[in-house]
């Protein structure tokens, strides 16, 4: 192997933001993490919202996708009847 080209390597703590630590080794010497195995859904089974910020709210207000309201108000439309003189 050739000398001074490796990063160094260290002993690490992975820390979750629910408070779980994890000991690894790593080229990073501390890491925070938002969810862990500890705590992801697909690990424990549970479903847990996490919606940081209001995420769903602002991708619907950027990309125009209907909230509940808007879609009840499309759904009325005026019927138009075979004798409104339209051929």
């Amino acid at each position: 192997m050739k000398e001074k080209i490796h990063p160094k390597y260290f002993e690490t703590n992975i820390t979750c933001a629910c408070g779980s630590v994890i000991k690894t080794r790593s080229t990073v010497k501390d890491i925070r993490v938002e969810i862990c195995s500890a705590c992801h859904p697909f690990f424990t089974g549970k479903q847990k919202l996490v919606d940081t910020a209001g995420r769903v709210e602002r991708f619907r207000r950027k990309y125009g996708t209907p909230t509940p309201k808007a879609e009840e108000a499309k759904e009325v439309k005026p019927e138009v009847s075979p004798d409104s003189g339209e051929k």
